[in-house]
């Protein structure tokens, strides 16, 4: 059973949803969609008002016997509450419901523990896992009440068996820890290595299921999983993509962001994000098709301002509107006339309409960062002439007897670098002819 609670305000202008960004049945749709990915089978689903929170349940007392009622007669094994759920609410709902009860964060955690599948990504969910979990130890067994050990004449206090528990999980969170810093070296390195060769980085982001590794498919020939699922993607994956004038570049396909994310999942996967942070260029897939498409698009903006990214300190971002094969053809022609040349890229990753234009854009704009230089370098230095080769893009080439005369665009990234190395052998340029 899923339940969609909707968290009433009382204000002036009268009762006021406190999640009030998107219809309550499009969140409860998008609950159903994470209960589906990881193949639960759903027998009961609905709204549910709640004018007075209660501290203990949540719902009030005849909500929860209405609940405890469905519960009983489907013979459901499992409720979820898509809302975040206090140690004491969930403990109390499995007590009066005779069930499992999880929140929209035990959920989002099963999937990610269901979906990882390198050692980085099963590190980052275990540690996410464990974050939470620590917060869930309350007493609610007997066991965990009673003391043990305790030193000196009297006995002392000792310890219970709950700080025992809690213990153990916060010294596997330390562990966890030092073994994703040592991940995170590992990818500092890696991106050091990226930054020798002058290739940029392309990152993409997006709500969960807009599209974002079909997209990444179609532009890199690939196959990496992609699936109409909610988070079928959760481990970071590279490729190289040469765009239309023959420069390379580096796609990078990151986990999918949604809405009410907990912060500590957020941190547990700063890892694999950091590709993000990193990126010279950042496309956000927006599934233009789908109704709350704008309420998922802010959602995605304040994740990203939660990794330290935004249109002013961080890499330049470019909407890119996916699944426009999706929309009504007249509203589609709407949408399309409203685009400027700058403004958002319409694109069908699955049909592969409008993905010439992305790259063409992404050319575009890697273009316009780079100079334009002329060489002169001597033929005999073979390691000078592997360098050039390495740090720019030769565009042409000329060789004679004594000199290798060569025209290289040089990357943003690369210009102060290659500056360094091959200043003394870049030729002036040419003066323009003045007209009279």
């Amino acid at each position: 059973m899923i339940i969609e609670p909707i968290l009433q305000l009382r204000g002036e202008a009268g009762q006021q949803d406190l999640r009030g960004n998107r219809s309550p049945e499009a969140r409860l749709d998008e609950a159903i969609g994470l209960s589906a990915a990881i193949n639960l089978e759903i027998l009961h689903s609905g709204v549910v008002k709640v004018n007075n929170p209660k501290p203990g349940t949540l719902f009030g007392e005849g909500k929860v016997s209405e609940l405890a009622g469905i519960v009983a007669s489907e013979d459901l094994d499992l409720v979820v509450i898509d809302h975040a759920l206090s140690p004491v609410q969930q403990r109390n709902l499995e007590r009066r419901l005779h069930t499992k009860v999880i929140d929209r964060t035990g959920l989002i955690l099963e999937i990610f523990g269901d979906r990882a599948r390198t050692k980085e990504g099963r590190l980052q969910v275990d540690l996410a896992h464990l974050t939470w979990q620590k917060s869930r130890l309350v007493r609610s067994w007997t066991h965990l009440e009673r003391q043990r050990g305790g030193a000196g004449f009297m006995g002392g206090p000792g310890e219970t068996q709950i700080e025992a528990d809690r213990r153990q999980i916060q010294d596997r969170i330390i562990a966890l820890q030092k073994q994703l810093e040592s991940v995170r070296r590992t990818r500092e390195l890696h991106r050091k290595k990226r930054k020798k060769i002058p290739q940029p980085v392309v990152a993409l982001v997006g709500y969960t299921n807009a599209g974002k590794s079909t997209l990444f498919n179609r532009l890199t020939a690939s196959e990496v999983f992609a699936k109409d699922l909610l988070f079928a993607t959760l481990d970071p994956t590279l490729r190289k993509v040469t765009l239309p004038h023959g420069k390379d570049v580096i796609l990078s396909d990151t986990v999918g962001f949604i809405s009410d994310l907990p912060t500590h999942l957020v941190a547990a996967f700063r890892a694999t994000l950091e590709e993000v942070l990193e990126a010279d260029l950042i496309l956000h897939i927006r599934d233009i098709s789908h109704p709350d498409t704008d309420a998922q698009a802010e959602d995605v903006k304040k994740t990203l301002e939660e990794l330290g990214v935004d249109a002013q300190t961080g890499a330049p971002i470019i909407e890119v509107w996916n699944k426009v094969d999706c929309l009504d053809a007249a509203y589609r022609e709407k949408l399309l006339e409203e685009v400027s040349g700058d403004g958002p890229v319409s694109v069908s990753a699955l049909t592969g309409a409008g993905v010439d234009q992305l790259s063409a854009r992404i050319d575009a704009f890697i273009a316009q960062h780079d100079d334009i230089l002329s060489v002169r370098l001597p033929v005999s230095d073979g390691a000078l002439l592997a360098r050039l080769y390495q740090m720019s893009e030769v565009l042409e080439r000329s060789d004679t007897e004594e000199f290798v005369i060569a025209d290289v665009r040089v990357s943003d990234k690369q210009r102060g670098p290659f500056r360094d190395q091959f200043s003394e052998f870049v030729l002036p340029d040419e003066p323009e002819e003045q007209v009279e």
